[in-house]
């Protein structure tokens, strides 16, 4: 299972004592309380995984390494989209009116950022104006015109709606692929680089 872990997946086992001595003081009350954390896209030491810890606050956002052995439970996007909640919110909202849409577009599909934490873990994440984070397994290519009409139909939501693009060799934000510049920002996990084609990370900006 180790080796399948990926970007936005949700962990739970992480014990205070794997944290640095020095972390923030709310580093260790996330942890303490329960909280799992998120992969992150970066590389990991053997029998490491990257992860970050989510704090109450936006900005508190903490880098840390997690013991694989130490792993209880994972929750992938992919297993949020279908989860309700008995909260009303502009996120929730615009997840229950793009979730036919998202069924029926071919792809696999997920939600990550604070929507998707709250939904997997029960801790209150989200707030009137929290955007909905999504995700969108791509192992083939999507063009620029079908970027833009997937664009097109998530701004037709009830709230601001960010969608990743996961390619085989990074993720790609939907927006900027849909947008009109030649080179789009490639993320995986040794670096951030411009590159032509998402699906072809060769074609690098010089």
């Amino acid at each position: 299972m180790v080796n399948t872990l990926l970007a936005h997946d949700l962990l739970w086992g992480m014990t205070p004592e794997q944290l640095p001595a020095d972390a923030p003081s709310w580093v260790f009350e996330s942890i303490r309380a329960g909280q799992p954390v998120v992969v992150r896209r970066a590389v990991s030491a053997a029998g490491q995984i990257s992860v970050g810890v989510r704090g109450r606050l936006r900005e508190q956002r903490y880098a840390a390494s997690m013991a694989t052995a130490s792993m209880t439970r994972r929750v992938t996007p992919e297993a949020l989209c279908h989860v309700d909640s008995d909260r009303d919110l502009p996120a929730l909202r615009a997840l229950t009116q793009l979730r036919p849409m998202l069924d029926r577009c071919g792809w696999v599909w997920g939600v990550s950022g604070s929507a998707g934490f709250e939904l997997a873990s029960g801790f209150a994440a989200l707030h009137e104006g929290s955007d909905l984070d999504l995700i969108l397994r791509v192992p083939q290519p999507l063009t620029r015109v079908q970027a833009r009409e997937f664009l097109a139909l998530l701004d037709t939501a009830t709230c601001a709606v960010d969608m990743q693009l996961q390619t085989p060799f990074g993720a790609v934000a939907l927006r900027e692929w849909a947008g009109s510049s030649n080179r789009v920002l490639l993320k995986n996990a040794c670096e951030a680089c411009l590159v032509l084609d998402p699906w072809n990370p060769l074609e690098q900006a010089a």
